[in-house]
């Protein structure tokens, strides 16, 4: 069960992409002092709101459900299971994504959105934004978004089982590492004799 539990993070970390974000890359981001003006929250939820961002992350949780059992499948291949090891496995899949639910409810989550959008963009930026998705290429980004994000989940399987085979190494050294230094006598911090 330990194995399940650093991919099971892994893809969750990769899954939680901003609800609006149209490009790849990270733009740098810019204090809110260098903004010329704060976005309001009136246009920050409209935007929000427009991009259906509340119906993504609730779709989000079928996708990160699908993709941790393919994981599951993955790290467990080739072992027989009995019925209570499957049984511990669903207990585990089930408590999980519940209280992922639970915690990271669109409740929770808006406050955190508004907070960064107003930090990151200004007003201009989510007026040009809310402009876009008013748009039919902006609709069409919108309603295609679930479904490319579906894709990108069915792939997430196959790219994560070789990802955590190479990490596994590293993760193994880690705690080889952080047992050797606790063991070993107690070393000057740096900068001090």
């Amino acid at each position: 069960m330990k194995r399940l539990v650093i991919p099971v993070l892994s893809a969750l970390a990769l899954v939680a992409l901003p609800a609006c974000s149209t490009t790849s890359a990270p733009a740098k981001v810019q204090p809110t002092a260098a903004i010329s003006t704060t976005p309001s929250d009136e246009s920050l939820k409209e935007l929000l709101q427009l991009c259906d961002a509340a119906k993504m992350m609730d779709n989000m949780w079928g996708q990160v459900d699908g993709a941790m059992k393919g994981m599951i499948a993955q790290s467990t291949q080739g072992q027989q299971l009995n019925a209570q090891q499957q049984a511990a496995i669903d207990s585990f899949q089930s408590k999980y994504i519940a209280l992922m639910r639970e915690e990271l409810s669109w409740a929770k989550l808006e406050p955190m959105f508004l907070r960064i959008y107003k930090n990151s963009l200004s007003q201009q930026e989510i007026d040009g934004m809310i402009a876009f998705y008013k748009t039919p290429a902006g609709q069409a980004v919108i309603k295609k978004m679930p479904a490319l994000m579906q894709q990108i989940m069915a792939e997430m399987p196959a790219m994560m089982g070789p990802l955590m085979q190479k990490i596994q190494p590293l993760a193994q050294q880690l705690q080889a590492d952080m047992k050797a230094a606790s063991e070993a006598p107690a070393a000057p911090a740096a900068g001090q004799k």
